[in-house]
């Protein structure tokens, strides 16, 4: 079983409360709307961008911005989620908690349990932390006991696959005695990071994202994504969404406006070059685009069809290559596109031209490094270690940027 993965970026648990709390805006400039201080956008259009029958679920959807809130195509949008009503009233349930009982957040904020479990605490994906956590409140339970400590890690992990917090609680009942407790158990919610689809020179007041809603089942109960769910179910037209702008200054268009770009965005990896083509149709830049778009079928994947036609049409768009891997017998990525394509590539390379890959970093990433290494070694009659060299001046001169996750 593969653990699903929301469309999404990055968390930021992993930041400092500094970095957190001065989150820079696109112009660089720390902004007042954090994860600790977000705006409360409103949801002005949510909008299913994959047709009937398709496997995937993935939305359009935009968000109102305040007058001077600025964002760069590159930037994220942080996206602070609830956990589902449902999620938490099984979840008191399992705990044998009724939800008003009063608890103390984070920040020594006095609030109901109903309210801490829907917007403070990570209930979903269950971490080892928890069982860890859990376990010192009942040394004494043996199939907690087996869970603990570094020789045990396997078991754990195996454990948590595919688990949530109420599956925890459910397999061992009355071991939270104090709704308190579950803050030392569970970790705190954080805020999704999506990388936003739009130019604000072409959108002035508001922020666009893709997003693929996460649906699964596992181990007899429905789940899904904690950010995507709430995306997907509970945020339509009119609805308020706490959000902040997360400048990402490693994924940007060259300075150059007339260097040659190449973008690789299978599935909702799409969304940042979705916002580089309209910033450089909407600001006239002269430099050439060639996009690289894999999904699984034509007819029902092709996010944002219509808008990366036309603009093949007008020019903006100099070569759009699609891979629709379920279309016929043999599956094709665009790893297989950019190898067909190898010739012309590597002349795009020689041009100075800028190589930006975005999406998922276990495989696709991987394999497109791959392909860009054959390429180059194909283009230039030289052996892979020649390639590699080659690869890493690019990567010295900003000219190979990947934004994976």
């Amino acid at each position: 079983m593969e653990w699903p993965t929301e469309a999404m970026r990055f968390t930021i648990e992993d930041m400092t409360e500094t970095e957190t709390l001065d989150t820079p805006s696109a112009s660089g400039h720390a902004t007042k709307y954090t994860r600790n201080n977000p705006y409360f956008s409103t949801v002005t259009y949510n909008e299913l961008l994959t047709g009937e029958g398709s496997e995937k679920e993935t939305r359009h959807v935009e968000l109102s911005l305040e007058e001077g809130m600025t964002y760069t195509p590159g930037d994220a949008v942080g996206i602070l989620p609830e956990n589902r009503p449902e999620a938490v009233a099984e979840t008191l349930t399992a705990l044998g908690f009724k939800g008003d009982e009063r608890v103390l957040d984070h920040y020594k904020v006095e609030i109901s349990l109903e309210e801490a479990l829907r917007t403070r605490l990570q209930i979903g994906k269950l971490a080892r932390g928890s069982v860890t956590q859990l376990a010192k409140l009942a040394p004494e339970l043996e199939g907690l006991k087996v869970m603990v400590g570094p020789e045990n890690k396997a078991r754990a992990e195996e454990y948590c696959w595919g688990r949530e917090f109420v599956d925890l609680a459910t397999d061992f009942p009355g071991v939270v005695k104090e709704p308190q407790q579950l803050f030392n158990i569970l970790s705190r919610l954080t805020p999704r990071m999506y990388s936003i689809a739009s130019s604000q020179a072409m959108h002035k007041d508001n922020v666009q994202t893709t997003v693929r809603v996460v649906r699964y089942e596992s181990h007899g109960r429905d789940r899904q994504g904690v950010a995507s769910g709430h995306l997907g179910d509970r945020a339509n037209t009119g609805v308020l969404m706490p959000i902040f702008l997360h400048a990402n200054n490693n994924f940007r268009l060259p300075e150059d406006t007339s260097a040659p770009v190449i973008m690789i965005g299978p599935g909702t990896g799409i969304a940042p070059f979705r916002a580089f083509l309209e910033e450089r149709q909407a600001t006239g830049q002269p430099g050439d685009n060639w996009l690289f778009f894999g999904e699984q079928r034509e007819k029902m994947d092709f996010l944002y069809r219509e808008q990366f036609l036309g603009m093949h049409k007008d020019g903006v768009l100099t070569r759009l290559d699609t891979a629709f891997s379920r279309d016929q017998h043999a599956k094709i990525y665009v790893q297989d596109r950019m190898q067909e394509r190898a010739a012309e590539l590597f002349e795009w390379l020689e041009r100075g031209a800028y190589f930006y890959v975005c999406g998922d970093a276990t495989r696709m990433a991987k394999d497109v490094e791959l392909a860009l290494l054959d390429v180059i070694a194909k283009g230039s009659n030289g052996t892979l270690e020649h390639a590699a060299e080659y690869l890493a001046t690019m990567k010295k001169q900003k000219r190979y940027q990947r934004d994976v996750y």
